[in-house]
């Protein structure tokens, strides 16, 4: 008995513990920018083509948020501020049809109550470091399938190469993600 708890135990001492993942839902999932347009009137969007998942490492106890947004699912009320913000002076999304974003590790308890997540977001190729804040939820660290992660932040526009415009348009964009998790 002795030597298969010695066994047992060297096995498990070899065997990775594996992480645990989940799923963007893409269809409840959704991501939206705005920015301030002659300091008067503001353009939003919202895009539908969010995807990713959502890594557990449960050893550490921490989370890594990996999305990718299409820049072509965007959705504006203007077909007219749809086609610029698409062209190559903002998105480029014919050279760049995705936005990407990867939190860094991020504590569960995070998670759950709220905080800063900090990332690096990847826009028109142009990689930055980010920090979204994530809104409290009601979910248990141990049981995240079904909740939907809030995080919303504030990104400087020509860190990203989007110069355009800067006479009419404010050069900081408010960001802000919905992320429904399922399981894979």
């Amino acid at each position: 008995m002795r030597h298969l708890l010695s066994a047992f135990v060297a096995l498990l001492a070899t065997t990775p513990l594996s992480a645990a993942d989940l799923r963007i839902d893409p269809v409840r999932s959704r991501a939206e920018f705005s920015v301030r347009l002659l300091w008067v009137s503001t353009v939003t969007g919202s895009f539908d083509g969010i995807r990713g998942e959502v890594t557990i490492d449960p050893p550490t106890q921490t989370a890594v948020v990996n999305a990718d947004i299409d820049t072509e699912s965007i959705r504006m009320e203007s077909a007219r501020l749809r086609r610029w913000v698409l062209a190559p002076e903002f998105f480029d999304a014919g050279h760049h049809p995705r936005i990407h974003f990867e939190s860094s590790p991020t504590a569960l308890e995070v998670l759950s109550q709220g905080g800063n997540v900090q990332g690096r977001l990847t826009i028109r190729g142009v990689t930055q470091p980010v920090s979204f804040r994530l809104q409290p939820t009601r979910c248990p660290t141990h049981g995240m399938a079904g909740c939907v992660l809030q995080l919303q932040g504030m990104i400087d526009r020509t860190d990203y190469e989007m110069r355009g415009r800067r006479g009419a348009l404010s050069d900081r964009v408010s960001l802000g993600m919905a992320i429904v998790l399922t399981n894979p």
